[in-house]
């Protein structure tokens, strides 16, 4: 607090007040002291000005000498040092002023000297208040920021824990596929690896991300259809429309690919019962992800990792969630888009 840089012009001002408040309180005529009124608002301000200055010296000083110590005690040492201070310069200020410049009698001088002590005094006692409420509230601050730090840490940890849940039947479901595929110049099986490899790529490079536009995350969902569509020939059939203007809107990554993979693994996907995925925005500012419902049997249990995943994500993301609708026929998802 004594190092604020506008500490000048506070100075003035708190020395101009004090004065016009012993004015107002009539402490000259009251203590009968004949000194110009212009003296008596120079010593003041003086001694204000002295007083600050000295205390951010010793505050320097003790911060580096006591800097082991507990803040209460650097603080009542301080305290200590600066109120014997402001009397010696309260005294050295009204010798100046009282004995030489204003030519105070005898009697007057010496109350005048014990009244500009009160004043330094008290006026120390203002500041040191007023500079360990700064420090404190300082500290607090700090603690403030740590703790925040500490919170974003954890956060962050939780969101990396979440995205390393990639499911493995992924990769194998996908090399089998492949495998039946990989003849000799065979263009088909050349587009499965190209675009197998631009799924994994895409999981790689985003899987740090907090976001996605819904660009980015749209453009990987192609070759991941294209993927699906290998392994269940005439059997699944996923729309997908966007409108411009939502693209650069974001979500988080790999969302669609786990919803998509949900709805595959809990329901029918044949050519008699084909599984229809729509993925579009509805009028809430949502990606709503829907499939019918054609629920295998016997029920595989769900352990609803996949949607807890997403859900997790959005909300130490973003603070918002996904909202989950279902009937006899449809089972919807609801993902809210950031701008």
């Amino acid at each position: 607090m004594f190092a604020y840089r506008h500490r000048y012009w506070i100075m003035l001002l708190l020395g101009s007040y004090s004065y016009l408040n012993t004015l107002f309180a009539e402490v000259y005529i009251y203590y009968k002291i004949s000194a110009p009124w212009y003296l008596c608002l120079l010593t003041m301000v003086l001694l204000t000005m002295a007083i600050w200055e000295t205390n951010r010296l010793l505050e320097v000083k003790f911060n580096k000498l006591l800097a082991a110590k507990p803040r209460w005690s650097r603080l009542g040492v301080f305290f200590l040092a600066g109120t014997l201070c402001s009397i010696v310069l309260g005294l050295l200020l009204v010798v100046l002023t009282g004995k030489y410049l204003a030519a105070l009698p005898g009697s007057e001088f010496l109350l005048a000297a014990k009244l500009t002590t009160m004043f330094a005094t008290r006026i120390n006692l203002f500041l040191h208040i007023i500079n360990a409420l700064f420090v404190f509230i300082s500290s607090l601050q700090q603690k403030e920021i740590e703790t925040e730090a500490l919170k974003r840490s954890s956060v962050q940890a939780q969101l990396q824990a979440i995205r390393n849940q990639i499911n493995p039947h992924f990769l194998f479901n996908n090399l089998n596929v492949l495998s039946g595929l990989l003849v000799k110049d065979n263009p088909e099986a050349n587009e499965f690896v190209e675009s197998f490899a631009s799924v994994y790529r895409y999981l790689l490079s985003n899987q740090d991300k907090e976001l996605v536009t819904v660009r980015s995350e749209a453009a990987f969902i192609q070759p991941y259809i294209f993927l699906l569509q290998k392994r269940f020939p005439e059997s699944l059939s996923v729309s997908f429309y966007i409108p411009e203007e939502d693209l650069n809107k974001l979500i988080i990554p790999g969302a669609l690919q786990m919803l998509i993979e949900n709805a595959i693994k809990h329901n029918i996907v044949s050519r008699q019962f084909p599984l229809v995925i729509d993925i579009s925005v509805n009028g809430n500012n949502s990606l709503v992800v829907s499939n019918n419902l054609q629920i295998k049997s016997p029920v595989e249990p769900s352990t609803r990792i996949g949607l807890n995943n997403i859900k997790q994500r959005y909300e130490l993301s973003t603070d918002k969630t996904i909202s989950i609708k279902r009937d006899d026929k449809i089972f919807s998802v609801y993902l809210p888009l950031i701008t």
